[in-house]
């Protein structure tokens, strides 16, 4: 059984478990390509069952599928608690302190994996200066207040949070303008992350571009203003506005990245 199929099974199940014992139930967090793939199969109304992703925050990447039974709305406190957020600041003295060189995104990712848990019970892990924010399935949130004490060479002090009290980092971003021959994805892509057509088309047959959240292998795909292009370990950008055609037929386009 390939992944995709196992993926499906694993959402079935989900779903099945919801519908008969009338509860919540839910998977583990999902990258892009695995939510496009559940997305695509599922309805968010399903008989017995409504269906939402969520990761916890609104632009969240990665996310859960949650399972709800018909008596509850997708704001229904229960699902904020399928999440918690596990807060990890730099100890006093520590190595971050010292050398001023505070742990990245792949440090906390690879503590947190040399924990022994899975990839699926966490979420987006949220860096800033003094630490981050890590969201998590509950399930997790007591082993890792007592296992998880540091990330690369620096310690850590953890504590655990509700979804309200999450700090999202706001990093600055740039408005970049250009033109383009068309709206196409290719076209777009090759734009915002300064490609060739070519190399921008290989990305996106290659299942490494996704128009907002969902996956796409169209390279003819037409792109709207305010469509959000996430380019897998490369970054993201949004096309914030399409303005007039140039003399020479070209599209003015302001992208935000």
């Amino acid at each position: 059984m390939n992944a995709d199929k196992l993926l499906l099974a694993v959402a079935e199940d989900k779903i099945s478990q919801c519908v008969d014992r009338y509860m919540i139930t839910y998977t583990g967090f999902l990258d892009l390509h695995q939510q496009t793939v559940l997305k695509r199969k599922y309805d968010k109304i399903n008989p017995g069952c409504r269906i939402l992703f969520s990761g916890g925050y609104e632009e969240a990447e990665r996310a859960v599928m949650i399972c709800l039974p018909e008596y509850m709305e997708a704001d229904d406190p229960a699902v904020k608690e399928v999440f918690a957020v596990i807060r990890a600041e730099h100890c006093r003295r520590s190595e971050a302190s010292r050398s001023g060189r505070p742990p990245a995104h792949g440090d906390y990712l690879g503590a947190l994996m040399g924990l022994g848990i899975k990839r699926e019970t966490t979420g987006d892990i949220l860096v800033r200066e003094t630490g981050a924010d890590i969201i998590v399935l509950a399930d997790i949130a007591d082993y890792l207040l007592r296992e998880f004490s540091q990330a690369g060479r620096t310690y850590l002090s953890v504590s655990r949070h509700d979804l309200a009290e999450l700090v999202v980092p706001r990093p600055e971003r740039t408005l970049v303008r250009d033109t383009v021959a068309s709206l196409r994805l290719d076209s777009i892509v090759a734009s915002a992350f300064r490609l060739s057509r070519t190399k921008a088309a290989e990305a996106i047959r290659s299942g490494l571009i996704f128009v907002n959240n969902m996956e796409t292998v169209k390279t003819d795909q037409l792109i709207s203003e305010g469509d959000r292009i996430t380019f897998r370990h490369k970054g993201r950008a949004e096309l914030s506005e399409i303005g007039r055609r140039t003399r020479k037929g070209r599209i003015n386009i302001t992208l935000l990245k």
